[in-house]
Formats: structure tokens, sequence, C-alpha cells
């Protein structure tokens, strides 16, 4: 039965999804049963659609991302309160301080915010970034009608910090074990580690290298190595090592199975955020999994990775005898399908968009 409120997904690059993971959550939440708008940046795509998955899309002329995502998001929010939506579903809270004048002059609108990963906390900010990036979440929690945490850390830290009860909903990941082909299940010619991420300093990149140089392990990392100083002088430094190979970035699916599913574990090294969407990705190819020892990790794994704090404790870990972690394995695998599933994440955002609020 279709459902008449109007609702537009703010916060994103876009859809199709061409960036991370509220990209993919966009991307997997649609078609919604009501007329749906999603906010684009008209930068990050070269053919500018009207549609997709039903859902008209508007482009902003500015870059979703960095500093630039304060007016993108306050552009969007303002474009959908004039459109007279329904319901806004923010995700992350770059924008929120337009969120007071919303409850004033649009006391009708429902807010649903997804406040992300604690963005303040990130080492990459400065202390004024820091502080108005702390300043946006407590607006966003103040003046949203329903607050979503991707993860039990991030829940118990709203109640904490704010007296809030969020909603815990965290992020499919069934749609990586998806993308076969004929190659998919070669295996492999010999064992590997594997890896993934943003190559930024937080997600201890270093550390994940230096563990697998120490204990002799090949390692395949995929990353944007060329993006940042720091992505460039591990390049340079590791170019010649016989047993790791730095990877560009990849984005086929078809391709990222094939190194998910050959590999013999996987490496996790994120240390803020909340549930990292390559993480429970991961988790549905039932591999045993390394992740930096850090309360999100533990929370989205439900301590059944292993964990690491320093270079030498990887080495360690990655010296054990195999049977040490495979069953391991399988039991994030039966986590992953119990939890990380977007038919489950897409009925319980439904549930919170559709549900009726007193304002």
């Amino acid at each position: 039965m279709k459902n008449e409120n109007k609702v537009a997904i703010i916060g994103t690059v876009g859809v199709p999804a061409c960036y991370g993971g509220f990209e993919s959550l966009a991307e997997n939440l649609l078609p919604l049963p009501s007329p749906t708008r999603v906010y684009c940046s008209s930068s990050a795509y070269a053919e500018h659609a009207d549609q997709f998955r039903g859902a008209d899309l508007t482009y902003i002329q500015l870059a979703a991302n960095g500093v630039s995502s304060i007016p993108y998001d306050i552009i969007s929010v303002l474009h959908a309160v004039i459109k007279r939506t329904d319901v806004l579903l923010i995700l992350g809270v770059s924008g929120s301080t337009i969120l007071p004048f919303v409850r004033l002059f649009s006391p009708k609108t429902r807010i649903v915010c997804n406040i992300d990963g604690l963005e303040w906390r990130r080492a990459k900010w400065g202390k004024w970034a820091s502080r108005f990036l702390k300043l946006c979440e407590k607006i966003a929690v103040k003046y949203s009608h329903e607050i979503i945490a991707d993860n039990q850390a991030i829940q118990e830290y709203v109640a904490q910090e704010y007296g809030v009860s969020a909603h815990l909903i965290a992020y499919g990941g069934d749609h990586a074990v998806g993308g076969k082909s004929q190659e998919a299940d070669t295996p492999a010619d010999s064992p590997y580690a594997f890896a993934l991420c943003r190559i930024e300093p937080e997600n201890n990149v270093h550390l994940i290298i230096e563990g697998c140089a120490q204990a002799q392990v090949p390692l395949k990392f995929i990353g944007n190595w060329n993006n940042s100083d720091y992505g460039r002088t591990l390049r340079e430094r590791y170019s010649n090592h016989k047993l790791i190979e730095l990877i560009d970035p990849i984005y086929d699916i078809n391709t990222l199975y094939r190194y998910r599913a050959n590999c013999s574990l996987y490496l996790h090294g994120h240390s803020a955020g909340g549930t990292n969407p390559s993480l429970v990705e991961m988790m549905h190819f039932g591999k045993p999994i390394l992740a930096f020892d850090c309360d999100y990790n533990r929370a989205s794994t439900e301590n059944q990775a292993l964990f690491f704090t320093d270079a030498d404790t990887l080495a360690s870990l990655l010296s054990q005898n195999p049977s040490v972690t495979s069953e391991r394995g399988e039991a994030l695998k039966k986590i992953a399908q119990e939890r990380y599933t977007w038919s489950a994440v897409k009925r319980d955002y439904e549930s919170l968009i559709y549900q009726k609020s007193d304002n």
C-alpha cells in the first residue's frame, strides 16, 4: 500500500552509490513506498538522471564532503522544506544548524537523523572544526524527532551524553556476496591477508602493513594511496616489499568479490566512527577478522573478531595456527546474516520514517 508522506534523503553524495556507506544506505532504502527525493552532488556524476529506483533526484552545485558539506546539507534541507516534504531523513550532522529553524517555521516536518560515527572525534579535524562538529551533533540530537545510531557504542554514548534513546540500525552487507562472476571462486595461488579502507591514520593502515611485514604474511591492501602524504609515504616505503601489494581503489563489486572470497583472513584497522560498512560486508564472507581493538569494532563483531592494538600484537596473531581463527569466521558470518542484511535495515528505517509523531 502506497504511503503519501513525501520523504527527502539528505546528506549523501547521491545515488546510485559511488562513494561510501551513506550512499549505499540510501541506494538500498529505495524504492520507498511514498514520493521520495534524494539530494545529490552534481560534480560527482557525469550524467544527471532525473530519477533512480523511483526517487526524484535533485542536484546541488556543491561537494557533499569536507567544509562544503555544511552549505550542501543546509541548502538540501531548505529545498526539501520549500517542497513541503513530510519527512527529512538526514544522514550526518553537518547541516544541523538549520534544524531549529525547521522546527520553528515548519513544525509539521518530521526529522529523522542518523548522527554517523561521532565525526568530531576524528583525528583529522582541528580544534575548532571538532568543536563545531560537536555542536552540530548536539543540535541534531536536540531538534530531531528520531535519532539513529549505527552502533551499540554510539547508542550508549547518545544516552549518556544527551539522555536520549537512539534507535540502533546498522548497515547491510549482504550485497557484497552478490557480486559473483565466473572467475570469482577461482582459488588464489597462495594464501593472503586482505584489507580495504580509506588510507587515513585513524584507520591504522601503517599498523596493518607493519604487522604483516613482521609476520611475513602476504598482504593485498586496496585503498586511495595517492590522496594524502600519509598514503604516498606508505606506498613508497613498501613499494619493493615482496609480500606487500598496495592496490589502487577498486569499486567493481565482482572484482572486490574475488579479493574477499579468496583471502585467508581480513584485517580491519578502523578506530573511529561506528559500524563500518566494509567490516559488515566482509563478515558475510565467513573469514576470520583481525580488527583494531575499540568499542565500535567489538560491538559490530560481538567480540568474535581477534583484536590488536599495535603492529607487534597483530604480528603475533598472524603467526598463530590458522585453526585457532577458522571457527571465528563462521561465527561472524552468522552474526552478519542475522544483523547486517539490507532487508532488515530497510524495514527498520521504514518503521521510523512512517511512524507518526506528535512533533
